[in-house]
């Protein structure tokens, strides 16, 4: 059995899944509005997530900790009126717009259902292809999600994740956690704890994640996804409806200082102007395996 090189899980996970919840259903109108936006950020790498999960026309697919269902109406697409999809979040909220989204879509082929993602209940192998996006890294045990993904699949299927790689390639991620501890005047985290946004990104992990949960055929791939605005500002907006982390600590700031908070993270974050506008780096993987045929 590989060594899994991660640090211990939330003392209380279920007190940490529900403040999750809490915040999802909070953010989810929010981030809905911000669809199009968050669909042309990601659109290079979920092109790319897909293909690596092997998703063809006619495939079953289990879509975990989907949102709001951009890249589920993606998979819906592919699949085509003879495949199906099942749809799941943590969030009631959320999931409720992934499945009004797709209606309008006219997928009638998918399904959405509330679950946590390290105790999805699915048939034994009864999936052809898994994916999650941007969802695995707030799980505080991953590698139960991906037990349990793998789980679901059919002997050779495919999974797929993406998660926020290291924080050097993530300065944007970086500063927003550095300045809002800094103001609540607490210690920085370990940037790779479990249930944060970069807690994926130390090297090898995932990897070792994926082997380590029964798949096979483990690859990581590295791809650039900058975020392109008009504005820093506009990129704040953004944060500040996507149900980040970072609202949880700021928001316990009182006005003055939550508002001096955002006006340094502003300030800092403004290094990224350019002439066209702001573009933030970020650096994502894409890790996929197979389950073992028979």
């Amino acid at each position: 059995m590989c060594t899994i090189p991660t640090s211990t899980p939330p003392t209380d996970a279920e007190a940490f899944k529900l403040a999750a919840r809490r915040q999802w259903d909070a953010c989810a109108k929010g981030w809905h509005d911000k669809s199009a936006l968050i669909r042309s950020w990601l659109r290079d790498s979920t092109d790319a997530m897909l293909a690596m999960a092997d998703i063809r026309p006619g495939a079953r697919v289990l879509d975990v900790a989907a949102g709001a269902g951009d890249q589920t109406c993606d998979i819906a697409q592919r699949v085509g009126p003879t495949g199906y999809v099942l749809a799941t979040d943590i969030s009631p909220a959320i999931l409720a717009l992934a499945k009004d989204n797709t209606r309008r879509a006219g997928h009638a082929n998918v399904e959405t259902r509330v679950a946590d993602g390290e105790a999805i209940e699915v048939g034994e192998g009864s999936f052809d292809a898994a994916i999650c996006r941007l969802g695995l890294m707030f799980f505080p045990d991953p590698g139960k999600g991906l037990e349990r993904m793998c789980g679901a699949l059919k002997p050779g299927g495919r999974a797929c994740v993406m998660a926020f790689s290291s924080p050097q390639q993530n300065p944007c991620i970086g500063i927003l956690v550095s300045t809002a501890f800094k103001h609540a005047g607490l210690p920085l985290p370990d940037p790779y704890r479990p249930g944060g946004l970069l807690s994926l990104g130390k090297p090898g992990l995932l990897d070792a994640l994926f082997r380590h949960a029964g798949f096979s055929h483990v690859a990581t791939t590295k791809i650039a996804a900058p975020f392109r605005l008009p504005s820093v500002h506009d990129y704040l907006d953004f944060v500040r409806v996507s149900a980040s982390p970072i609202l949880q600590i700021v928001g316990h700031l009182d006005d003055a200082k939550r508002e001096a908070a955002w006006a340094e993270i502003a300030d800092r974050l403004s290094a990224f102007n350019t002439p066209d506008g702001w573009e933030g780096p970020n650096e994502l993987l894409l890790t996929a395996g197979q389950r073992p045929t028979l």
